[in-house]
Order: C-alpha cells, then structure tokens, then sequence
C-alpha cells in the first residue's frame, strides 16, 4: 500500500516537473522569438527586414508582420516591393480583425496602384472589411452603407470580377441588414401604440409605422420581409380606427378594412389572415352600424 502511494505520488511530481519544463522552455523560445525580433525591428537591413516580415505573414504572425511593415511601406516606396508591402500589410490588418484600418490601408493600395497587381482583390476588400465592421440592426447603419458603396464600386470597376458573387451576396446581406432596420423601428412604433409622449407633431405612433412601413416597401420592394411590414401596416390601420375620435372613425375602419382585404390578396397563405378577417369583420361591423344610424337620421328629418 505505501508502495503504491510512493509510486503515485512520484508520478504526480513528474508531471509537475514536465510541465515545469515545457513552460520554461516555451518562455525561452518566446523570449528568444522576442529578442530576434527586436533585433530584426532595429536593423537598418531594410531587405532582410521585408523578408522577415513576410515570413510573419505567411506563419499567420500578423501583429509581427504588420508592426514591420507599417515602417516599410514607407521605406519600399518606388521599389518593387512596394505593392505587395501595402497590400500585404492591409491584409495582416484584415487577419487580426481590425477592419477598420485594414479598409483604409486596402483604399490607400487601390487609390495608390489602381493598376496594380492587387488591385481588384484590394477593392474586393476595402468592401468585405467594411462588411466585417458593420453593427447589428438596431444600431447606426453608417458602415452598412458605406460598405454598400464599395461592393457597387468594385462592381463597377471589375463587372467580370472573380469574387464578383461573393460581393452580390454580400449586398444582398447589407441590404438585408437596412430593411432589418426599418422592420426595427417600424415595429417600435406599433410597440408604443397609444404613447403619445414622442408624438410632438401631433401624429400618432400608428401612424409613424405606417409610414415607416409604406416607405420601407418602396424602398425595398422585393425584400423578404416584406410581408412582416405588410401585417405591421394592417395593425396600425386598425388600431388607429379604434382609437380614433368619432368623426374620422368610419373613415378609418374602411381604410383599415381596404388593407386587410389587400394583405389576404398578397398573401392568401399567410399564418396571419384569420387576423385580417377577424379585422374585417369588426370594420364591416362598425361600418354597418355607422351606414345604419346615417339612414335612421336621414329618415327622421
């Protein structure tokens, strides 16, 4: 029994000894790695330095290789190696997820060498990066848009481009993204239904997804949301008839009853059209009833 605890125990310490090793020797490689690459960062051998840095490309050390070469952009200006170091030194940007600097550095190749041997797949990336960078939906669209701007660009610049589907995809997504937007707020709207503690003008919430909606399908007419603005538009129609005052009631109860008949019409198999008739048949309801009491009075007089 004490051998097997004196067996286990000098096992465990071996363990601990290895790993002691491993870590010591990982230290000493990364401080040798360091020390080398400090040299090769203070040397004034510009020609070795390139070749370094591209070394750090291809082994995916892309802080390395970008620290390098943001010095030697500028040093290799005029030279051969002067494109490949720019595009190079973008690319490294791309590879750690900055995407931000890697747009401007892939802009300042293209506007640089708009001939150049990487020309097209620079412009490709000033568009994916921009891409990589935009926000979720319910944030500012900015970047959505300017990386719509440079896809349509690199289109037009390369319309026989190989990545040319890869950049129709990605406008596709973009412009997913901005329609997304718009669902977004036009739903807040709907949302906020009676508050009238943002309505300043004078309208109402119903009425600015309405309008948000409406816009939203000119803008975007063969969007895959479109019919989610579609029941939005219906929604508001009809709550807005029902709470409004007497004398615009009727009117907006056909209004909301005109929508519902169109939404079945568009969209017959839609999980939402027992909604629209059960819309109707209130409208046609209060409709009836309204047509009823006009004929009564008119009678009576």
């Amino acid at each position: 029994m004490q051998f097997v605890e004196f067996e286990v125990s000098l096992h465990f310490d071996m363990k601990i000894i290895k790993n002691i090793l491993v870590s010591a020797f990982a230290l000493l490689m990364l401080s040798g790695c360091a020390h080398e690459f400090n040299q090769i960062y203070k040397s004034q051998n510009y020609d070795y330095k390139y070749e370094y840095a591209k070394e750090c490309f291809a082994n995916q050390k892309y802080q390395r290789a970008a620290t390098l070469l943001q010095e030697m952009v500028t040093m290799l200006k005029g030279t051969e190696n002067a494109q490949e170091s720019l595009y190079m030194l973008a690319m490294a940007e791309y590879c750690m997820k900055d995407y931000e600097t890697a747009a401007e550095y892939f802009k300042k190749y293209h506007q640089s060498y708009p001939k150049g041997v990487y020309a097209e797949m620079a412009s490709y990336y000033v568009g994916e990066s921009l891409f990589m960078s935009t926000p979720e939906p319910r944030l500012d669209q900015t970047a959505t848009i300017n990386a719509i701007t440079a896809f349509q660009e690199f289109m037009d610049l390369y319309p026989d481009a190989a990545m040319k589907s890869q950049a129709q995809q990605r406008l596709i997504e973009l412009q997913n993204k901005l329609v997304k937007k718009e669902l977004l707020s036009a739903q807040l709207y709907y949302n906020l239904g009676p508050y009238f503690g943002n309505c300043l003008t004078g309208g109402s919430n119903y009425q600015a997804c309405i309008i948000t909606a409406q816009n939203a399908l000119k803008d975007y007419p063969y969007s895959s949301m479109r019919e989610d603005f579609a029941l939005l538009i219906m929604k508001s129609k009809f709550e807005l008839a029902e709470q409004s005052v007497q004398s615009k009631r009727i009117e907006r109860y056909r209004d909301a009853e005109d929508e519902c008949y169109g939404f079945i019409n568009e969209y017959p198999d839609s999980k939402d059209r027992k909604l629209a008739e059960k819309y109707i048949a209130v409208c046609k309801k209060y409709t009836s009833e309204e047509t009823d009491d006009a004929l009564e009075t008119e009678t009576n007089n």
